[in-house]
C-alpha cells in the first residue's frame, strides 16, 4: 500500500473500495490478510488528516449501498466520530494518559528489566510470533489492521504486562492514522478502563483463524495469557458539557484559513467565501515526548502541504506555513488580517500544540471554529458506550442531511 498524502489519492482509494463497502466488507473485515489488503478500506490515514471527511465517505457509501448492506462500514465510521465525541466530553482522560505515559517513560529509564522488556516489545523480539510480526509491520509501514491492533494491545497489557500508556504511545508514534481519541480509548477499552471491567483477551485460536489468508499466516501466538483482569485507575473522569461552536458561521469579513494535521484540506469545509490567506500547521512531533516515526511525520506534513497547495490554487490566494512559536501573529500582521477560521481542534496533541497561540485570538473574538454537522449531531449522544450512538445513526444521517 502506498500512502500518498493528498486528496486525489484519498478519493481514488475511496472510489476503488466503494463496491466492497457493503456486505462484502461485513463478511471479511475482521481478517488480517497482510499489508496488501483489500478487505478493508485503509482510508483512515487520509480520514485522520482531513483530506477526506466522514461526511463524504458516508454519502458515497450510502449512495452505492443500502443502509442495511452498509451497516458495518457505516458503524465503523461512527466509531471514530463516537470516540472523538466521548473524549471531548471527558478531556481529563487525555491529560491523565499524557501524565501516566510520561511517568511510565521515566520508569523505563530507571528500571533495566522494564527497559529490556519494553525494547523487546517495540522491536518485535518477544518470541510471540504474531505479536513480533505486527510490531515490525507497524514500524516498517506505519499501519496495522484494526483487529491486529486489538490483539497487539491485549498481548501488550495482559501477556507482556507492560503499561498500557506505553503501548498507546508506541502506536501514536508510528501509526500514520494515529488519532488521539480512537487510539487512547481503544487501548482503554482493551484494558477494561473504557467500559469498566470489560476487557479484550487475545486468543491464539482466534488469531490463527483470522490470519489464515495472511502471506505469513496463520500467525502463531503461543504462551498468551489465559485471563484478562481489568485494569484500574484511581481517578474518575467526569463528563463535561459540550461547548460546540455556534452555527451558522459568518464569513463576511476577510479572513485567513488555518489547515492543520487533522484537517488538512479545504474541500470538506465547503466554505461559502474564499479566504485571503491560507496557513498550514502540522504538529506530528507533538504526539509523544519520543521521536515520531518518519512515516507518521512525513504523512502529516505532506498532507498539510498538499492541502496548502490545493487551497492556494483554488482560492488564488497566498499560502504560508506556521511552523514555530510566535509565527502565527506575525503572519496575520504581515497580511493585515485580524480574523482566523480553522476546523475544530478536538482534544489531543494537535490542540495541545496549537491552542496556546489560538487562545489569544479566541479571547479577542478573532477566531472561528468550524465543526461538521455530522459531528455536531452525533457528539451529544457519545455520553457512555457506543450503543448510545449506534441506535441514533439513522436519525443522525437524516438530521445531518446525508444521502441514503
Amino acid at each position: 500500500m502506498t500512502w500518498t498524502p493528498d486528496r486525489t489519492t484519498a478519493l481514488a482509494r475511496l472510489q476503488a473500495f466503494l463496491p466492497r463497502a457493503g456486505r462484502h466488507y461485513a463478511n471479511v473485515r475482521n481478517h488480517d490478510n497482510g499489508p496488501e489488503r483489500s478487505n478493508v478500506s485503509q482510508l483512515s490515514p487520509w480520514l485522520h488528516a482531513g483530506l477526506i471527511s466522514e461526511t463524504e465517505m458516508l454519502e458515497r457509501v450510502l449512495a452505492e449501498h443500502s443502509p442495511s448492506a452498509a451497516d458495518k462500514f457505516v458503524s465503523e465510521v461512527f466509531w471514530r466520530i463516537y470516540f472523538k465525541g466521548y473524549l471531548e466530553q471527558r478531556p481529563s482522560i487525555w491529560r491523565s494518559y499524557c501524565d501516566s505515559r510520561d511517568a511510565a517513560l521515566a520508569d523505563i529509564e530507571s528500571n533495566s528489566g522494564l527497559s529490556k522488556a519494553y525494547a523487546e516489545a517495540c522491536e518485535g523480539r518477544t518470541g510471540i510470533a504474531a505479536f513480533d510480526h505486527w510490531a515490525r509491520e507497524l514500524t516498517e509501514t506505519g499501519y496495522l489492521h484494526n483487529h491486529a491492533r486489538m490483539w497487539f494491545a491485549s498481548i501488550w497489557i495482559f501477556t507482556l504486562k507492560l503499561d498500557w500508556t506505553l503501548g498507546a504511545d508506541f502506536f501514536l508514534r508510528h501509526l500514520i492514522d494515529g488519532d488521539a481519541a480512537s487510539n487512547t480509548l481503544s487501548w482503554r477499552w482493551v484494558g477494561g478502563l473504557h467500559t469498566k471491567g470489560k476487557t479484550y483477551l487475545a486468543r491464539a485460536g482466534n488469531i490463527a483463524q483470522y490470519t489464515e489468508n495472511h502471506p505469513d499466516g496463520p500467525l502463531e501466538a503461543k504462551g498468551l495469557a489465559s485471563e484478562a483482569p481489568p485494569l484500574e485507575e484511581p481517578q474518575e473522569h467526569a463528563r463535561q458539557k459540550l461547548d460546540l461552536p455556534t452555527t451558522p458561521v459568518s464569513l463576511e469579513q476577510p479572513y485567513a484559513l488555518l489547515l492543520h494535521d487533522e484537517a488538512a484540506h479545504h474541500v470538506p469545509l465547503d466554505l461559502p467565501q474564499a479566504p485571503v490567506l491560507v496557513i498550514g500547521a502540522a504538529r506530528p512531533e507533538a504526539r509523544s515526548p519520543l521521536p515520531t516515526s518518519d512515516a507518521a511525520r512525513d504523512f502529516a506534513h505532506g498532507a498539510v502541504r498538499s492541502g496548502l497547495a490545493d487551497a492556494g490554487e483554488a482560492f488564488r490566494c497566498p499560502t504560508a506555513e506556521w511552523s514555530s512559536e510566535g509565527e502565527l501573529a506575525a503572519l496575520l500582521d504581515q497580511y493585515g488580517i485580524s480574523h482566523l477560521i480553522t476546523p475544530y481542534l478536538p482534544t489531543g496533541w494537535t490542540r495541545d500544540a496549537l491552542w496556546p497561540e489560538l487562545e489569544t485570538l479566541s479571547g479577542r473574538g478573532e477566531l472561528t471554529l468550524l465543526l461538521p454537522q455530522v459531528q455536531r449531531v452525533t457528539w451529544p449522544h457519545a455520553k457512555a458506550g457506543f450503543f448510545g450512538v449506534k441506535k441514533q445513526i439513522e436519525g443522525v444521517i437524516r438530521e445531518a442531511g446525508l444521502a441514503a
